[in-house]
């Protein structure tokens, strides 16, 4: 049997692994447009600003540990430009030769990823305007700073944010242009506005609900315009979110949901034969919205390629979705959301309400407490838990996860009380914040 994955990543590798660890006469061969197998891409903007010594240290494995090790045939530079599923082949060219190639599958697994979104704004073509999504992309931008001072970043969810961290703390002066009315458009405005406030007081500049229009600049970039102002720059960094990598399955006949996302049911096969797809790429079902979602992370492109890796091999395994779950650090406070805002709750006529709470992270009487600003949404009708929003300091990461989880079963806020969490006054409170909302709430129908 010949396993074919396009994408040498996280997905695809994850994939790769247990196939070799499940079935010892594979064949498989890995097709990777770049020369870099399996990193982290979380811990990019960690590089630029020298948290990460490396941009190596991110690597997980090796091109030559996959072939060497574990006698996968890592093919590197390998640019797949069709798959023709009526003859199970897949084609195109060998970057550094410029010769084309052709490679008969008997199962597929496409994991090409996302790729940035630059749109085509004048003045595009300027150097020092960047993106950052792979590990060429980040020396690039380490290699450009040297006499940068204003950073200009186009767009304010997590990269933008993440970003604007690590600019900052290397001594870049930084900028946010953000064309909608608050930054982390994940979040709803009330809690978006801690993250506001955050900026202002590390002195990162917010520009709202202003559209960049244009670059100017002699070679080099040197002003972003927008539809209302003009700012000076010395380098650009465009972080206006992801598409998937699908444009070469045109013709194909597999089926995309509306974002160009590979549309996967719950064994994260497509709708034609011996083709699978997973990771960035494909779309992800949420267990609360019951509906195909698209939320690339890199803790569910290694989970969906696992599973998709057993069921190539005919070992069924059942993705069972996602939440929605995700955290970031902005200077030193933690963004933590999981399930639906409020925006997703509306957006699918959900009857619903919300309680908000601002709470310690551990006992309030005991030294080094940190606040956290908390907001919870549910159902009315009979309190299931639908979503929640934490900012503050220590203690974000906890209770997020505790939602998740809570989330993942589809608990009420009575089910929630009945959590036997972990108690002592340097960890937490006797009744944990969480808790101490649905207690409240519980308290309230009664």
């Amino acid at each position: 049997m010949h396993y074919v994955i396009i994408g040498g990543d996280a997905a695809g590798m994850s994939a790769a692994m247990e196939i070799v660890r499940n079935d010892s006469d594979a064949r498989i061969t890995t097709l990777e447009k770049g020369h870099i197998y399996s990193y982290g891409q979380c811990g990019l903007p960690y590089v630029v600003g020298k948290q990460v010594v490396s941009s190596t240290d991110v690597i997980a494995r090796s091109v030559e540990m996959f072939r060497s090790k574990y006698g996968i045939d890592a093919k590197t530079g390998y640019e797949v430009t069709h798959v023709d599923p009526n003859n199970k082949t897949v084609s195109g060219n060998i970057l550094q030769t410029r010769d084309n190639f052709i490679l008969s599958y008997d199962r597929l697994l496409i994991a090409t990823g996302a790729t940035p979104v630059v749109p085509n704004w004048n003045g595009g073509h300027l150097l020092g305007i960047h993106t950052i999504k792979t590990i060429p992309n980040t020396e690039a931008i380490i290699a450009d700073l040297e006499n940068v001072q204003q950073v200009t970043i186009i767009g304010g969810g997590y990269i933008g944010l993440e970003m604007a961290e690590n600019f900052a703390s290397i001594g870049k002066k930084v900028r946010i242009i953000q064309r909608g009315d608050q930054l982390a458009g994940i979040f709803d405005h009330d809690i978006a506005c801690f993250i506001h406030e955050h900026a202002k007081a590390h002195n990162v500049e917010v520009i709202l609900n202003e559209e960049v229009q244009s670059f100017t600049g002699d070679t080099r970039v040197s002003d972003v315009r927008t539809d209302k102002g003009s700012y000076p720059t010395d380098l650009v960094l465009v972080a206006t979110g992801v598409k998937p990598t699908t444009g070469f399955l045109e013709g194909t006949g597999i089926q995309l949901h509306h974002n160009g996302a590979i549309v996967v049911n719950n064994f994260l096969k497509t709708n034609l034969d011996d083709i699978y797809a997973a990771g960035d790429c494909a779309t992800h079902f949420h267990r609360i919205k019951q509906l195909n979602d698209y939320i690339p992370l890199g803790t569910t492109a290694n989970k969906q390629g696992r599973i998709a890796g057993l069921n190539m091999i005919g070992q069924r395994n059942e993705f069972k979705g996602i939440v929605g779950t995700s955290i970031m650090k902005f200077f030193d406070l933690a963004l933590g959301k999981t399930g639906l805002s409020e925006k997703e709750a509306e957006q699918l006529g959900i009857s619903y309400d919300v309680h908000t709470q601002e709470a310690t992270d551990i006992a309030g009487y005991y030294p080094g407490k940190e606040t956290m600003h908390m907001k919870l949404i549910y159902r009315k009708d009979d309190q299931q838990i639908l979503g929640g929003q934490i900012i503050g300091g220590n203690g974000v990461d906890k209770r997020i996860d505790v939602l998740a989880t809570a989330l993942y079963h589809h608990m009420t806020f009575s089910e929630l009380l009945d959590l036997d969490l972990a108690y002592a006054p340097p960890f937490n409170g006797v009744w944990d914040p969480l808790q101490q909302m649905a207690k409240r709430s519980t308290t309230q129908k009664i």
